[in-house]
């Protein structure tokens, strides 16, 4: 293939990139992906492991005098968060991504751009590819459907892996090492409704131009969520003038903050629908004046259709559905004000769906703390109960633990400061990783989780630094040999 990715070291990293980035692998459709990773481990005679649903393991044995080292792990996924600007032509099933590198950025063509993980898989290709490397032996763990809630690697048969030693290659920014991390699940609530024929006039309201952003790197900056205003929106509407709600819809993923969606609301007629109008652009001033310093991007579009025909939802129907979406816990619920303000305790409502006779919303819960994690469960099931709506929980998966003395991190830090003259930066993050879950199936794991710069994840704005993978990788090939010793 021609490669777009020119002039930076070592160029096989950028080129395998480009290469699974013309693979479609967003959740759920990883054999593609998987098939590709097993053939490259056959055409280098590596040993190679492929399971049921296709998280791939590939072994290289260790460089010359290094056989009595520890052997080491590393991981990433192979999934990706597919997401793209309404406009944009793009199916995630069937085509690869449209990348464009610019100014030393990549980034992907009005889509994400899958380096949240894809960034992982050409590190540990590159190296597993490079026979001049000195490192331990290698064990290089490759997952599937971690955007889903960790799946892969819930289902990962771990007796497979020797290792006791774990660089997760899952992490965002470069000159950080993430050394624990939150737990999280999925809830789904579902509310049977009735509909009834209605005629006047319709107003649609459409929210776009939001930043978005991960569930949980980016849920303490306050972000605009699109399901949430509108909800407000219709909710005032509802209040004021009891029109009749025909839809709610917006979002494609739990963990990813809304940015785009829409409601339909129908207006006995056409001076209803005026004075509905008015009012829905009076609350999107203030709500636009309340996002200026943290969303200024936001706008919400109000258009009328007269004289049309509609199903809409029942009274008590739209006011449960509202009412449900106004009160269910979104944003930071806790903080940690001995570390700074992190954040323990969260929740993002990331899909919301109208169907004929149903509506669903998705919540995405996360906690460091098993307890409270527990108590924000609760609390879904009691607005489930007072609101009609059927929940369950799915994807659950543990937090990571903080270990006072690591090894690895050890060796990070001594390689990070004798290369580039800083501290390499320790934190907790309030994101999920993979490492929760080899941590408990894999007892005395020594872990750290670190990677290059990336911004905007799940996004259509994300993007990868390039010179910074380069460094990355410079890091990365350093600690092997010292761990090799």
């Amino acid at each position: 293939m021609e490669y777009k990715i020119t002039g930076y070291q070592p160029e096989k990293l950028f080129h395998y990139f480009e290469e699974i980035s013309a693979i479609p692998r967003g959740s759920g459709n990883e054999k593609g992906i998987s098939d590709y990773l097993v053939a490259f481990a056959k055409d280098h005679s590596l040993d190679v492991y492929q399971d049921e649903v296709y998280n791939v393991i590939i072994k290289k044995p260790a460089s010359a005098g290094a056989e009595a080292a520890a052997p080491v792990m590393m991981q990433g996924h192979i999934d990706m968060v597919c997401d793209k600007l309404a406009s944009v032509e793009h199916d995630f099933e069937k085509d690869g991504l449209d990348l464009i590198v610019k100014d030393g950025v990549l980034t992907a063509n009005g889509t994400t751009l899958g380096a949240d993980n894809g960034i992982a898989v050409a590190l540990m290709m590159t190296v597993l590819d490079d026979d001049t490397l000195v490192h331990p032996a290698l064990e290089c763990v490759f997952t599937t459907d971690e955007e889903t809630g960790l799946v892969g690697a819930e289902t990962l048969d771990k007796s497979k892996i020797d290792a006791r030693i774990m660089i997760n290659l899952d992490s965002e920014e470069e000159g950080v090492a993430t050394v624990s991390c939150a737990g999280g699940v999925v809830a789904t609530l579902t509310r049977s409704i009735t509909r009834e024929h209605v005629q006047g006039s319709t107003v649609t309201l459409g929210v776009s131009g939001l930043m978005g952003g991960h569930s949980g790197s980016d849920i303490h900056l306050e972000r605009g969520n699109g399901d949430l205003i509108l909800a407000r929106i219709v909710e005032k509407l509802m209040r004021t003038g009891e029109p009749h709600l025909v839809s709610l819809s917006g979002g494609t993923k739990d963990n990813a903050i809304n940015r785009e969606a829409t409601a339909v609301v129908a207006c006995a007629d056409a001076e209803r629908a005026q004075q509905a109008v008015e009012v829905a652009n009076a609350l999107i001033a203030d709500i636009k004046a309340e996002l200026e310093v943290f969303d200024p991007g936001f706008t919400c579009t109000v258009t009328v259709a007269d004289g049309v025909e509609a199903d809409a939802m029942s009274d008590a129907d739209a006011r449960a559905f509202i009412g449900a979406l106004r009160i269910a816990p979104n944003g930071v619920m806790r903080r940690n004000v001995a570390a700074d303000g992190a954040v323990e305790v969260s929740s993002n409502i990331g899909v919301v769906i109208t169907e004929e006779a149903q509506v669903t919303f998705l919540l995405s819960p996360r906690s460091s703390i098993a307890s409270l994690q527990e108590d924000v469960k609760d609390r879904i099931q009691t607005l489930a109960d007072a609101f009609g709506f059927d929940v369950r929980f799915e994807n659950e998966y543990p937090g990571w633990s903080y270990t006072p003395h690591s090894h690895v991190r050890d060796v990070f830090q001594e390689a990070y400061r004798e290369l580039f003259g800083t501290e390499l930066k320790i934190e907790s993050i309030h994101a999920g990783l993979e490492c929760g879950l080899f941590a408990e199936a894999l007892p005395g794991l020594d872990a750290i989780a670190v990677g290059p710069t990336l911004s905007d994840v799940h996004t259509p704005d994300e993007s990868m630094e390039l010179a910074s993978s380069e460094r990355f990788y410079e890091l990365l090939v350093d600690v092997l040999a010292r761990l090799a010793k």
